[in-house]
C-alpha cells in the first residue's frame, strides 16, 4: 500500500510539474532598435524557461501601435517613445500596472567612415548630398523633428510628428532625403552608402563601429528624453499559460540580468 502511495504521489509531482511547463507562445511587439539585443536576451531566458517561445514582431512604434489597434494578437508592447504606449493606454489596451521604463537612448548623426561628407551634425545636414530620415509616425524620426524645431530649422508646430519630409528637405534647401519606415532601414540606407547620412539612436550602432562613423550625438535638450517603456496588452485570446508566461518574460526584462545585456548594446539603464 506504502509503495502504491508513493507512485501515485511521483505521478501527481510529474503530471504537475508537465502542466507547469507545458509549451505556449507569447507575441512580443518591439521597436525595430531592440531587435538585436532583444534576440539575445530572449536566448538567455529560455535557458531557464525553454517552454516559452518569444516571437518577435519588430517594426517602428508607430506600426507596431496601429497593428495592435487592429486587433493583432500581442502580449507585451516595447516602444522606443511614450507617445505610443500614451496611446495605446488610452485605448484601454494596456494591462493595469504592467508599465514600466526600461532603456534610454539618444539620436546620432552617422555616416559612412570615409564617406566624405560635408556634413557634421544636424546643423549642417544641408552640406550632405543626401539623407536617410524616418518618417513622422517613427519615434526616431519625430524626435529629430524636435531636435530640428529646438534649433530653429524647422518652424514650431503643435505635433511635429506631422512636418513631412519634403518640409524638412525644404528647410534644408531642397537636399534630397530618402524617408524610411523604421530606424533599421536608416541605418542600412547609411551603412550601404544609398545615403550619405542619416539619423538613428546610438544603440543602432552597435556592430557597426567600423562600418559608421558618429557625426554627432544628439544632446537630449534638443529631443526631449529617448525613453523606452514597455507593458503588457490585453490579449483576449491568450489563456492562463500564456498569459503567465508574459508576466514572467516582462518580469525576465525588467531584471538585472537583463539590465546588463542592455548596456552592452549602448543603452542606457539609468531610467526613471
Amino acid at each position: 500500500m506504502t509503495l502504491i502511495l508513493g507512485m501515485l504521489f511521483v505521478a501527481a509531482g510529474c503530471a504537475g510539474q508537465e502542466k507547469k511547463y507545458e509549451e505556449t507562445e507569447i507575441q512580443v511587439f518591439i521597436a525595430a532598435s531592440l531587435n538585436s539585443v532583444m534576440t539575445e536576451l530572449a536566448g538567455l531566458y529560455n535557458e531557464e524557461r525553454p517552454d516559452v517561445k518569444v516571437t518577435y514582431n519588430a517594426d517602428s512604434s508607430g506600426t507596431l501601435l496601429t497593428q495592435i489597434e487592429e486587433g493583432y494578437e500581442c502580449d507585451i508592447f516595447f516602444s522606443a517613445a511614450q507617445k505610443q504606449m500614451d496611446q495605446l493606454e488610452a485605448d484601454g489596451l494596456v494591462e493595469k500596472g504592467t508599465r514600466a521604463n526600461v532603456v534610454n537612448n539618444q539620436v546620432v548623426v552617422v555616416t559612412r567612415k570615409d564617406g566624405g561628407t560635408k556634413a557634421r551634425g544636424l546643423e549642417t545636414l544641408k552640406d550632405a548630398e543626401s539623407i536617410a530620415l524616418a518618417g513622422g509616425s517613427v519615434p526616431a524620426g519625430t524626435y529629430t523633428r524636435q531636435a530640428l524645431v529646438n534649433l530653429g530649422i524647422l518652424a514650431p508646430a503643435k505635433d511635429v510628428s506631422a512636418i513631412t519630409t519634403q518640409e524638412v528637405s525644404d528647410a534644408f534647401g531642397g537636399v534630397e532625403i530618402s524617408e524610411q519606415d523604421n530606424v533599421s532601414k536608416v541605418l542600412s540606407a547609411v551603412a550601404e552608402g544609398s545615403c550619405e547620412v542619416g539619423t538613428t539612436y546610438y544603440s543602432d550602432t552597435y556592430g557597426y563601429e567600423n562600418e559608421l562613423d558618429i557625426l554627432e550625438t544628439v544632446s537630449c535638450d534638443l529631443t526631449g528624453t529617448v525613453s523606452y517603456p514597455i507593458a503588457r496588452v490585453k490579449n483576449e485570446e491568450a489563456d492562463e499559460r500564456q498569459a503567465e508566461a508574459a508576466g514572467d518574460f516582462l518580469k525576465f526584462i525588467l531584471s538585472d540580468q537583463a539590465k546588463a545585456v542592455f548596456e552592452t548594446y549602448y543603452f542606457d539603464t539609468d531610467v526613471e
